[in-house]
């Protein structure tokens, strides 16, 4: 840790709290640095932090994940995904191919990328085959989404997009009553490309202190360490801690893509259900590179689990910050990173799989401060 980490540390451990304090942060890449840096480990008991909704691949709507692997598996095209979302299963029979690996193996033609810009070269490389691009994800990876389709694409490239914001699945937390947190630290990408501003809700709306943070462990706890002083001075605010790269309005350009090239509309998130205007879709200028609108469809209402995890799975739980990953009743003993069941499992920012990875393997129940290394 840098000397100011240990600095804001100390000062966390030194503040004399009124009760157990319990802070969710959304970001998946946030849970990463927290859990490589040992953060939960060294932080006094009273304060708990809490994974929260900032998993793309975890809420990726299984209809979606089934659609494209009818589409690789029917249609004479090539399927592209960012490569985490190759291993996402679905309810299917195992006599089925349950994952785009798996349809893969069973003679489609499916390709991880890691950019937007790989689908359209792909595309241009066989202009006489359709070529898909299967693109979930948050505003910060939908953002390059919508710059390529704005510099122009191929006629022969297609968009099957499954984007989501992230605001609404917090303030459907928030709504309901019983969030289960005290503070939060919002996602510093999605406030890079939104705005800062955009999270104002949690604390103007419902009296919950927020802080913006970065990936790094002096960020993190520097919004740790606001949080917990706004609920000390009970002055619930909003805090820029990652002002080198957030600002007020976020990235413009950005913004301005997304609103030109998508409508944001109500959409399922798989284990949570259909949260209002918390989607993206094409609009219609761009309706010719559109999968769902050009490409026959193979939503099946007999076969498709909306909403729903496979079973067993206690995802949707660890999504929406109700228990820990190692309280799911699969983790490490059916559920591994090998052989995921349920999607929080597969995807580096799903909080199962980080926390396997981190080297929890205790499978008790006892999620709350696991021990882990410390920079």
């Amino acid at each position: 840790m840098s000397a100011r980490a240990r600095k804001l540390l100390d000062s966390i451990r030194s503040m004399e709290l009124p009760r157990k304090v319990k802070i969710m942060n959304v970001c998946g890449g946030h849970e990463r640095s927290i859990s490589h840096a040992g953060i939960r480990g060294v932080l006094p008991p009273d304060v708990e932090l809490i994974p929260g909704p900032g998993c793309p691949v975890c809420i990726c709507p299984e209809e979606d994940v089934y659609e494209a692997i009818q589409l690789a598996l029917n249609e004479p095209l090539t399927l592209l995904a960012f490569g985490d979302m190759l291993r996402v299963p679905v309810n299917l029979p195992r006599s089925e191919p349950r994952s785009l690996e798996q349809a893969k193996a069973a003679g489609g033609d499916v390709r991880p990328i890691a950019t937007p810009m790989e689908a359209v070269r792909i595309a241009r490389e066989q202009p006489d085959r359709r070529v898909v691009f299967f693109a979930a994800g948050f505003e910060t990876t939908t953002a390059p989404v919508a710059a390529m389709l704005a510099e122009g694409v191929p006629d022969n490239l297609l968009v099957l997009l499954s984007g989501r914001l992230t605001w609404p699945a917090v303030a459907l937390l928030l709504d309901s009553g019983e969030p289960g947190f005290d503070a939060l630290i919002a996602p510093g990408h999605v406030a890079t490309v939104m705005g800062s501003e955009e999270w104002e809700f949690v604390s103007t709306k419902h009296g919950i202190p927020a802080a913006v943070a970065g990936f790094e462990s002096e960020s993190l706890l520097a919004a740790m360490h606001s949080v917990l002083r706004q609920l000390q001075e009970g002055k619930p605010s909003l805090e820029n801690c990652y002002p080198s790269v957030v600002s007020p309005g976020g990235n413009p350009v950005a913004r301005a893509l997304l609103a030109k090239t998508m409508d944001v509309v109500d959409a399922n998130w798989r284990g949570i259900g259909s949260i209002a205007r918390s989607g993206f879709s094409l609009s219609k200028e761009f309706r010719s590179h559109d999968a769902r609108v050009q490409l026959p469809s193979y939503h099946d209402d007999a076969r498709k689990r909306v909403g729903e995890m496979p079973p067993g799975c206690d995802c949707a739980s660890v999504v929406l910050g109700k228990i820990y990953p190692n309280q799911c009743k699969l983790y490490g003993k059916a559920c591994v990173p090998r052989n995921p069941i349920g999607p929080c499992m597969v995807s580096d920012e799903g909080a199962c799989r980080i926390w396997w990875s981190g080297g929890i393997r205790n499978t008790d129940g006892q999620g709350a401060k696991p021990t882990l290394r410390a920079e």
